[in-house]
C-alpha cells in the first residue's frame, strides 16, 4: 500500500505504535505490552536474561529501548528508525536500564522490603482508567481493563508493588542528601556576580574592502576545503508522478472554468471600501460631548485614551458601506480622512474615523482565467494520480523495478545523488515525503510507492553510496567570495579596533571614539543586545579599569570593566539560591543512587540471551 505523506515509518518498516494519546488507551496500551512476548524460541519467550534470580522481561527491555527512541526523536525533531537507534547504542542504554531495575528488584527481595496493601490500593486509585464517572477507584473498570491486557491481577499488581518498593529504596538511600553550603555559596558567588562596563562597537573599517582575484578566490576555496565539500550521498533511481508534471495535459471545460469564477466573485469583484475605526461611548450625551471636544482641537488618539482604549481596540479594519450598516452613508461621504458622529452602530453611539479611501477593484473571467485553469488542472491531475496508485502498488508488491514501473505508467526514470541536509539536492528533494524515505533507504530496500505533499508518488531505489565531493569552485564562487570579503573585513576591523586601542591606551579618552554603550550590571549568563557573546566572556575576565579588544567571529569592539559587583543579599538572589540548592542536592541524589545500584549489580550474576535481544530488534524493526 501507498504511503502518505509525513509518515514517521522508514522505507520498507513497518513500526508498532510508540504514542499513546490519553486517558484509557494509554493505560490499555501500557498493560497489554506487559504480555509481549518473542515467538520462535521455545515457543513465547518472555525473558531476555536474568540478574541475580529476577527475570528480565522481553516487555521490560521492548518498552525502554522504545521510549529511549522516542525521547531521542523528539530531541532532534524527526523519527529515528530503529536499526539507526540501534547502530547509535540505544539497545545498550535500554538495556542498562532494564538489567538496573532487576538488580534493584533482587535487592528488595533479599532484604525484605515490599509495597503494602494499602500502597498498593492509593497507587490504584490514581489511575484515571480504573475510576468510575465520580472519581472513585471502580472494580469493574479495573478487571475490565486487565482482562484487555490479558492480565491477572496479580500480575499487575506484583509489578506495581515493586515500584513502589524501589522508590522506597531509592528514597531511603537518597532522601538525607543535600548541597553542602560551601558549594552552594562558591556557585551562587559565580552566577550572581554582576559587572557593569562601557563598550564601543567598530562596525565598518576606515579603508574600502578590495575586490578579491581569482588568486584569493582560489586560496580560500583550497584553505577550506570541507566547507565546499558536498556530504556523503545516495545515488538514488526514481520514477515520480507529479501533479505539476501532468497539469498541462489535463482538458478543462470552459463551464468549470466559469463556474469556479462564478463561486469566488466575492474576492474578484470587491467593492469601494474605508480604513475606518470606531470609538463607542456609552450614551449619546457622552457620545455627543466627545464629539464637541474633537471640534475643539482633542485629537481623536487623545479621545481613545481617555476611554482607556488604544488604537488596535478601535480598528475596524476596511469595510463597505453596507458593512457600516447605519453609519455607512455618513462615512462614505467623508471625501477625504475625518470623523464623524456621533452616529449608530451595533454597540451603541459611537465616533467614526475614516483614514483612508480603497476603491473599488475587479478582476475579469479573462484576466483570472490562467490561475482558474491551473488551479483545476492541477486538481484533475492529482485525482488522475490517485486512480493510479492502486496499479503502482500491485506493480510494486508484485516485484516491478523502479525501471518496470517506469515502463508501465510511461514514467521516466531519473538519478538523483541526494545528501541528507545538503543544500543543493535536486528539486524531487523539496518533498518531505521524498526527503524521509530517502533518509532510511538503503541498497536492497524494494522500492515502495510514497505518497508526496502535493498528491504525487514516487518510487525509490538506492544504487550506491556516493563518498563527499568537492564542489568545483565554480558552482561555489558566491560563497567563497563572501567568505573571503568576511574575513578581510574583519581584519580591518580588527587592525582599526587595534590602533584605536594603542589610542586610548597612550592616554586617549574612550568618549572620542564616538557611539559608546554603557551597560549596567549584569550577570555572565546574560544576553547583550547587539553584542556577541565573546564581549560578556572577556568582561568577566578583566580586572576594574582594565581596556580590551574584542575580536569573535567578525564582532570587534573594544570594552573597559568599570565595576564588579558581588552577588547581593537580596529576594532574587535567595531565590537563586534555593533552586541551586534543589539542583545540586537533585543530582548529588541521582549520583549516589546510581553509584549503589552499581554496587548491586557488581554482586549479581548477570544472564542476557542475546538471540533472544536479536529477535526483540527484528520485530520492532519491522
Amino acid at each position: 500500500m501507498a504511503k502518505p505523506p509525513h509518515t514517521d515509518e522508514p522505507l520498507r518498516t513497518k513500526r508498532p505504535m510508540s504514542k499513546v494519546f490519553s486517558g484509557i488507551l494509554f493505560v490499555l496500551m501500557a498493560l497489554s505490552l506487559l504480555s509481549f512476548g518473542v515467538g520462535g524460541f521455545g515457543g513465547n519467550t518472555t525473558r531476555i536474561g536474568s540478574v541475580g534470580d529476577q527475570d528480565i522481561k522481553v516487555t521490560d527491555y521492548t518498552n525502554a529501548l522504545r521510549n529511549t527512541v522516542d525521547r531521542f526523536s523528539q530531541m532532534i525533531g524527526q523519527p529515528v528508525p530503529m536499526r539507526d537507534a540501534i547502530a547509535a547504542g540505544m539497545d545498550k542504554q535500554a538495556l542498562a536500564s532494564v538489567v538496573a531495575r532487576a538488580a534493584l528488584n533482587d535487592e528488595m527481595d533479599n532484604v525484605g522490603l515490599s509495597a503494602d496493601d494499602l500502597q498498593v490500593a492509593t497507587e490504584l486509585a490514581q489511575v484515571n482508567a480504573f475510576k468510575s464517572i465520580d472519581g472513585s477507584f471502580d472494580r469493574d473498570a479495573y478487571a475490565s481493563a486487565l482482562r484487555s491486557a490479558n492480565l491477572t491481577e496479580a500480575q499487575y499488581e506484583k509489578d506495581l508493588r515493586a515500584d513502589i518498593a524501589r522508590r522506597t529504596l531509592q528514597f531511603a538511600i537518597t532522601g538525607g542528601v543535600n548541597s553542602p553550603n560551601v558549594l552552594t555559596e562558591t556557585l551562587l558567588a559565580y552566577a550572581a556576580e554582576t559587572r557593569s562596563f562601557t563598550w564601543h562597537v567598530i562596525t565598518e573599517p576606515t579603508t574600502a574592502i578590495p575586490t578579491p582575484s581569482e588568486a584569493d578566490l582560489q586560496a580560500e576555496y583550497d584553505a577550506n576545503i570541507a566547507q565546499y565539500t558536498r556530504p556523503e550521498a545516495k545515488r538514488i533511481s526514481y520514477a515520480a508522478l507529479l501533479p505539476d508534471d501532468i497539469a498541462p495535459d489535463m482538458p478543462i471545460e470552459q463551464a468549470a472554468i466559469i463556474a469556479l469564477y462564478d463561486s469566488r466573485k466575492d474576492q474578484y469583484i470587491l467593492p469601494e471600501k474605508r480604513l475606518v475605526e470606531r470609538l463607542v461611548y456609552p450614551s449619546d450625551a457622552a457620545a455627543a460631548a466627545a464629539k464637541a471636544a474633537f471640534d475643539a482641537g482633542t485629537s481623536f488618539d487623545d479621545l481613545v485614551k481617555e476611554r482607556n482604549l488604544t488604537l488596535d481596540d478601535v480598528d475596524m479594519g476596511d469595510l463597505s458601506k453596507s458593512e457600516l450598516g447605519a453609519a455607512g452613508d455618513a462615512v462614505f461621504a467623508l471625501t477625504e480622512p475625518g470623523v464623524v458622529g456621533p452616529l449608530q452602530s451595533n454597540l451603541g453611539p459611537a465616533l467614526f474615523r475614516m483614514n483612508a479611501i480603497l476603491a473599488a477593484q475587479e478582476t475579469t473571467l479573462d484576466q483570472a482565467r490562467p490561475d482558474l485553469l491551473l488551479e483545476l488542472q492541477l486538481e484533475a491531475a492529482r485525482k488522475n494520480i490517485a486512480a493510479r496508485v492502486e496499479a503502482i502498488d500491485d506493480a510494486l508488491a508484485g516485484g516491478a523495478t523502479v525501471a518496470d514501473l517506469a515502463v508501465a505508467e510511461n514514467l521516466t526514470v531519473q538519478s538523483t545523488d541526494y545528501a541528507m541536509g545538503a543544500d543543493d539536492n535536486d528539486a524531487i528533494a523539496s518533498y518531505a515525503g521524498f526527503r524521509k524515505a530517502a533518509d532510511a533507504l538503503a541498497v536492497g530496500d524494494f522500492p515502495e510507492a510514497i505518497i508526496l505533499d502535493d498528491g504525487g508518488v514516487v518510487a525509490m531505489t538506492m544504487q550506491e553510496t556516493i563518498p563527499p565531493t568537492p564542489r568545483p569552485l565554480a558552482d561555489v564562487k558566491d560563497q567563497v567570495t563572501a567568505a573571503w570579503r568576511a574575513k578581510a573585513l574583519a581584519d580591518a576591523l580588527t587592525a582599526e579596533g587595534t590602533a584605536k586601542l594603542a589610542m586610548i591606551t597612550a592616554g586617549g579618552d574612550f568618549a572620542s571614539l564616538g557611539q559608546i554603550v554603557e551597560t549596567q550590571d549584569v550577570t555572565r549568563n546574560a544576553r547583550v543586545d547587539g553584542a556577541s557573546p565573546a564581549l560578556l566572556d572577556k568582561v568577566f575576565a578583566m580586572e576594574i579599569g582594565e581596556l580590551q579588544l574584542v575580536n569573535a567571529n567578525g564582532f570587534v569592539a573594544l570594552v573597559r570593566l568599570d565595576s564588579i559587583t558581588p552577588a547581593a543579599q537580596n529576594p532574587q538572589t535567595t531565590a537563586q539560591r534555593d533552586a541551586l540548592t534543589g539542583q545540586l542536592a537533585q543530582s548529588f541524589a541521582a549520583d549516589i543512587f546510581d553509584l549503589y545500584t552499581r554496587a548491586i549489580q557488581s554482586d549479581r550474576s548477570l544472564t542476557i540471551d542475546q538471540a533472544v535481544i536479536d529477535a526483540i530488534h527484528t520485530q520492532m524493526g519491522n
